[in-house]
């Protein structure tokens, strides 16, 4: 018995034995496969789409409301006492510089003048008097006739009589403009307005009559936020250029029903201030209207140039990323290899951003597929055709 449970315990570490080497000889057929494939395996570089960029020309626009004003109003009053006699225009009525639009009692006026003029004759004869006096004083003198008194008292009265006749001239310049004041005229060519006071009124000195407002060309006023007041001079600082004096900024009137005013306008003012209440600045278009189509008090909106570039850069916005180091975009060199490079951006206009520095002309930047892109990587680029070449 002990022999026999001795067999049968061999016998059982036999088949153990025998199940375990057929074991290992699956697991090491099932392995040796699969090493073959796993090392000679390459994954295709990642497909790109690149964009060739070119130098252009852009212009860059923002709209604002915005409301018209007069380029001048001028404020019409009385420049003498007397009482309104005429209102020679028709209110609202355009009129032209110099036209007379009231006509004040000229009557005080025109007495003071003569009496002016009257006193003037007189102060002129008694200058003549005393010329004749002096002439023969001084005669005398030299004769030794009169004594050096009497020839300083010649040249005193000389020398008052011009003096009268300095005052005489005066009164008369004064009574001749007081008279020509009665005639109340247009200072500027406009559009008038109510009168303030009617015929038969008693005016004092400095009375509002009425109002003229020039309406060619009209002040379109509005205000610019504080990053549009800035974004100009920052741009310029960004590549390295100064004003020359020669810049000039386009604008466009945009109606309420969207249409455009046929004629364009100048931005030709900006405060130099922010306004701390608001956190805007200040600005104003200068627009012709020779037709009067427009008119002061008009709320419409005023289309801007805000900045004008010449040889710069533009790429879809979404080609930019963040890196570590701030905005960059990937480029793709002649190994077709991905390199990144930070860029300074400028605004985007379009859906298209202004790229101001860290690009050059040629450039191959990744304008899709550049989510997962590292550094040094091998891609395969597809060349988009970029529509400014087209």
């Amino acid at each position: 018995m002990p022999i026999f449970k001795r067999l049968q315990t061999m016998r059982v570490h036999v088949v153990l034995f025998t199940v375990l080497l057929l074991a290992l000889a699956a697991c090491n057929q099932s392995s040796e496969p699969s090493e073959e494939p796993r090392t000679g395996y390459h994954p295709p570089p990642p497909a790109v789409t690149t964009l060739t960029v070119q130098e252009r020309d852009v212009k860059v626009f923002s709209e604002y409301p915005a409301r018209i004003h007069g380029a001048r109003q001028v404020q019409v009053r009385a420049r003498v006492e007397g009482i309104l006699q005429k209102r020679l225009y028709v209110e609202g009525q355009i009129v032209r510089e110099n036209d007379v639009l009231f006509q004040i009692d000229p009557e005080r006026y025109e007495i003071a003048l003569r009496r002016a003029e009257a006193e003037l004759a007189n102060a002129e004869a008694s200058h003549a008097d005393a010329q004749r006096e002096w002439r023969r004083s001084v005669t005398l003198y030299e004769a030794d006739a009169v004594s050096e008194r009497t020839r300083d008292q010649a040249l005193t009265e000389l020398d008052l009589s011009k003096a009268r006749l300095d005052l005489a001239r005066a009164a008369v310049d004064e009574a001749r403009r007081n008279l020509r004041y009665t005639e109340v005229r247009a200072p500027l060519c406009g559009v008038t307005g109510m009168e303030t006071l009617s015929e038969g009124n008693l005016l004092e000195w400095g009375a509002l009559l009425t109002t003229i407002t020039q309406q060619d060309p009209v002040h379109v006023r509005f205000s610019l936020p504080e990053d549009d007041a800035a974004i100009q001079s920052a741009a310029r600082r960004a590549m390295g250029k100064t004003e020359n004096g020669n810049h000039r900024y386009e604008a466009t009137l945009i109606f309420s029903d969207g249409t455009e005013y046929d004629l364009k306008g100048e931005l030709d003012f900006t405060a130099s201030t922010i306004d701390p209440r608001t956190g805007t600045v200040t600005a104003r278009a200068v627009f012709p209207n020779p037709d009067n189509s427009l008119i002061p008090g008009q709320f419409i909106r005023v289309r801007v140039q805000l900045q004008s570039f010449t040889d710069i850069f533009m790429i879809p916005e979404d080609a930019v990323t963040q890196g570590p180091q701030g905005p960059r975009v990937f480029l793709v060199n002649h190994k077709d290899m991905t390199v990144s490079r930070n860029v300074t951006l400028g605004t985007v206009v379009h859906g298209e951003q202004i790229i101001l520095k860290g690009l050059e002309r040629g450039d191959r930047v990744v304008i899709m597929g550049h989510v997962s892109l590292r550094d040094g990587m091998e891609v395969s680029a597809t060349e988009k055709i970029s529509e400014e070449a087209s």
